[in-house]
């Protein structure tokens, strides 16, 4: 299938394609910007988790690892604030650090609320196509019967072409929700439990030097 027939398909469509295109454009920007926005500063070295999860780990290393990353790496940031106090009690490091995961999460959500409004809104403009198709179809349907088959035929091809293409557009929507959605759970669940190994450390430290 070349462009060429995708183009007459599409216009099948009637007017429900362009805001169905509109709302697959924004769908398409957002999961591409989430995928380069997780593999650019979502990674997190074997080497720096096995260091964290080693409670006797050297402070001087840590910050080393650390400082390897990214400057706008998730775990750098986060890992960061957790460095620059640890010498601080426990609990204010722990506050500084959950107000670094929040502005974190809140990063990597943004724009899921608009693939979510895709899911819903996708299938009720295909519907909508879909009505005004099947009325474009019982239009040329006069009393005097069928008179013009060409043009019923047209109607129902309108009808399915935007109920199909607002339901791909869902389904694409949705799947990218779901799977960002957990990406960013993990990757929150991560860093909170080896924040807290790392404020475990903290902890130890404080004790031994009393």
């Amino acid at each position: 299938m070349n462009i060429e027939n995708i183009s007459e398909i599409l216009a099948l469509g009637g007017v429900a394609i362009y805001p169905l295109l509109a709302l697959g454009l924004a769908m398409t920007v957002i999961i591409l910007d989430k995928a380069i926005l997780h593999w650019r500063y979502g990674k997190l070295p074997d080497s720096l988790r096995r260091l964290v999860e080693n409670f006797g780990f050297d402070w001087k290393k840590f910050h080393a690892e650390v400082g390897e990353l990214a400057p706008r790496n998730f775990y750098r940031r986060f890992f960061s604030a957790i460095y620059e106090n640890h010498t601080r009690p426990a609990w204010w490091v722990e506050s500084r650090a959950g107000d670094e995961a929040l502005v974190i999460e809140k990063e990597m959500n943004q724009g899921l609320w608009a693939l979510e409004t895709v899911v819903t809104a996708a299938p009720l403009i295909g519907l909508l196509g879909t009505i005004i198709g099947m009325m474009n179809a019982f239009k040329v349907i006069g009393a005097n019967g069928l008179t013009k088959p060409e043009q019923v035929t047209g109607g129902v091809a309108q009808a399915l072409v935007a109920t199909a293409l607002g339901l791909l557009i869902a389904l694409i929507a949705l799947f990218g929700f779901n799977y960002y959605s957990r990406r960013n759970a993990e990757l929150l669940d991560e860093m909170e439990r080896l924040g807290t190994r790392a404020i475990d450390h903290i902890r130890l430290d404080q004790e031994g030097s009393k």
